[in-house]
């Protein structure tokens, strides 16, 4: 995740012109406005079994009350709004309609000691930018944005806009049968994106964005051609600022206004499930920034984050860390993600920096952090809001997955709550990541000495279910695109990420892979600049493409790559033993006899002929993958268009194949 945050407070409200017969400015050229100088009228939505659960921690559906909404009183047409500002002393609504006048319609406190302020303002309809002024601790003055807002200014404004998100779906079917797209026995291969960098309509111009319609008529048919199965979105949730990449939100329940309303958002995603491609949202419940109109000192106290900042700061990411004691901070955080299942069809949750979470010394010298009453590391209100988290997810929405980006050793990240685990569906699969790449970036001739690296990964696989992740994280910050990982020559570097990428697809686990690596991006991932696609006018790089389509329709095709995926007897390795030759040979298994696989890897530069490879109970075989076909821009040269099976020992039925192995290459035998 991106390891910055926006240090720019911008509040050009004060500047807005009074008279309105003045023009309006850009930023207001789709609002309806309405003069009105009505008071505010005493209305609530909230009963008292709803506060009761607020303050519990166990309110799960508060974008439902809180924020604004739109509705008739008496026959009147306006706006409630509800926000909580619990040490506040006064708070009123503000924006053009009243000239951002403090004082014309102040909201009325709950006297039940909830601290929520709420009423309804007449004239008031969609479309009206706002703002809450806050009265805070010690006479502070706040000028917040509204924290369940659907719908925000463009950055760098910073108000709310009053709007309902409502939309008229046309996904039933997907919604009725994706269990079979997300369970963990189907295939399941991502495509991580970053909505504004993916293509622009001017590559030369980093204010100019496509907007969520021109993104999905491109990015639809191009998933649903590579064959990916679901789509992961890097935060879509509203942030004021680019360089965080989303990670640094304000927003938490409305999608981004870079690129449209919220209801274009959600056609996105409905043209996706359309295709058949499943949705999954990156959510960062971790921390937050502290710019002026967000979450950070909201009444003028510490409101959403720990008031300790040895808990309530993030020194890697210059923000703030929720409090996840405080039972409305988690019935806010819970609500947020359980908004975009509901609200907006998302098939899965991918949550942020969870080792963060989880840890109270994360990141901290000895001197930074306390223990927990228990005298450990663990941060027991976060494990209690996850694992809340989770089941409530999982209760509401039993055909989704939430993944976890977690990269330490803690135990049972994605095992039920019901034994002891956190109840994630997967976890990103780190130490396969940081051995595989490390493997591969060494020279060929190196390779024989740390097979161990290579084949560590079966050793814990199973602790987990694993999802692999060639992530944006991996080619950002000086770490070089994948291509450029890769040892030799052009061809070389182009042959090793195809067996790369080979391998990927034939481990078990859900696979994930970034924009722009499965054409070889050969720069750096860069925010602010749509990908290299001219690339794909040379060879290498459309060879590439090919490999990484082809790869997800094996998967996809294979039941032996997915239906035991994460079960113990869907693996076996079938020959370690050729450590100065660089040769792997492994086996994946399916729920039928018939569907098992034969993967060889051969990752030196050496072509290796009639290599020997000795199997169980069937002699027919053929060759139904190699990474080194013409298509790919591979040699084509060398391959098994027949398979000699010699019987080597009746009572075992174990036969001997004879397999032509090319220089680089992955094979798999069917």
């Amino acid at each position: 995740m991106a390891k910055q945050s926006d240090s720019t407070e911008i509040n050009n409200d004060t500047n807005l012109p009074k008279n309105k017969n003045v023009p309006l400015p850009q930023r207001y050229e789709e609002v309806h406005f309405v003069d009105t100088h009505q008071p505010v009228w005493n209305y609530s939505l909230f009963t008292a079994e709803d506060i009761a659960n607020f303050q519990k921690g166990t309110h799960y559906r508060l974008y439902e009350l809180f924020g604004n909404k739109q509705f008739t009183v008496n026959n009147i047409a306006g706006t409630y709004f509800a926000v909580w500002a619990p040490n506040a002393t006064y708070v009123s609504v503000i924006g053009y309609f009243n000239a951002w006048d403090t004082l014309t319609h102040p909201l009325k406190v709950r006297l039940d000691h909830s601290g929520i302020w709420e009423g309804f303002i007449p004239g008031i309809l969609q479309g009206e930018a706002y703002k809450y002024h806050i009265h805070g601790f010690q006479g502070v003055q706040l000028d917040k944005g509204d924290p369940f807002a659907h719908y925000w200014e463009k950055r760098p404004y910073t108000a709310s806009i009053v709007w309902d998100p409502q939309y008229k779906w046309g996904d039933a079917e997907w919604m009725k049968t994706r269990k079979k797209h997300n369970h963990l026995q189907a295939p399941y291969s991502v495509y991580e994106v970053h909505l504004a960098s993916w293509m622009r309509p001017d590559p030369n111009n980093e204010e100019v964005y496509n907007t969520y319609q021109q993104i999905g008529d491109r990015l639809v048919p191009y998933v649903l051609d590579m064959g990916f199965t679901h789509i992961e979105f890097m935060p879509v949730m509203e942030h004021p600022f680019d360089g965080s990449w989303g990670y640094q939100g304000t927003g938490f329940f409305a999608p981004t206004s870079r690129f449209g309303n919220p209801q274009e958002f959600a056609a996105l995603v409905d043209a996706l499930h359309h295709a058949g491609i499943g949705v999954i949202l990156d959510w960062v419940p971790s921390h937050f920034p502290y710019d002026a109109h967000g979450l950070f000192m909201f009444d003028g106290t510490h409101t959403y984050e720990y008031a300790d900042m040895r808990k309530g700061y993030h020194p890697d990411w210059n923000s703030y860390i929720f409090n996840y004691k405080r039972g409305e901070v988690k019935s806010f955080l819970i609500s947020s993600a359980r908004f975009w299942c509901d609200r907006f069809h998302a098939d899965g949750i991918r949550v942020d920096a969870v080792s963060s979470m989880l840890r109270l010394d994360y990141s901290r010298a000895n001197h930074q952090w306390e223990p927990n009453e228990y005298g450990g590391n663990g941060n027991l209100e976060a494990i209690a809001f996850i694992t809340d988290l989770n089941e409530t997810l999982y209760r509401d929405f039993p055909d989704i997955q939430t993944i976890a980006e977690e990269a330490t050793d803690w135990p049972k990240i994605s095992k039920p709550t019901t034994e002891g685990g956190l109840g994630f569906g997967m976890k990103w699969m780190m130490g396969w990541m940081h051995d595989t790449l490390d493997y591969f970036k060494m020279d060929a001739l190196f390779r024989q000495f740390h097979q161990n690296k290579f084949s560590f990964s079966m050793m814990y696989f199973y602790d987990e279910n694993f999802m692999l992740p060639l992530s944006h994280d991996e080619v950002v910050h000086g770490k070089s695109p994948m291509i450029y990982k890769m040892p030799g020559d052009e061809w070389q570097k182009f042959a090793n990420l195809r067996v790369l990428y080979a391998y990927m697809f034939t481990h078990p686990g859900a696979k994930l892979l970034f924009m722009g690596n499965e054409f070889g991006s050969t720069q750096e991932w860069n925010y602010k600049s749509e990908l290299p696609w001219h690339l794909l006018q040379f060879a290498p790089h459309a060879g590439l493409q090919q490999c990484v389509k082809k790869l997800n329709i094996l998967y996809r095709s294979e039941p032996a790559l997915y239906e035991k995926q994460f079960e113990p007897g869907g693996f076996e390795w079938i020959d370690l033993n050729h450590r100065s030759e660089c040769v792997l040979v492994y086996s994946r298994k399916g729920k039928k006899d018939k569907d098992q696989l034969i993967v060889l890897l051969n990752v030196t530069p050496v072509v290796r002929n009639n290599w020997e490879v000795y199997v169980y109970g069937k002699s027919k075989w053929k060759e139904i993958f190699n990474s080194n076909q013409i298509e790919f821009w591979g040699t084509g040269d060398v391959g098994n268009p027949s398979i000699e099976a010699t019987l080597v020992d009746k009572a075992t039925k174990c036969y001997r194949l004879t397999i032509n192995l090319p220089a680089l290459s992955a094979i798999v035998l069917k």
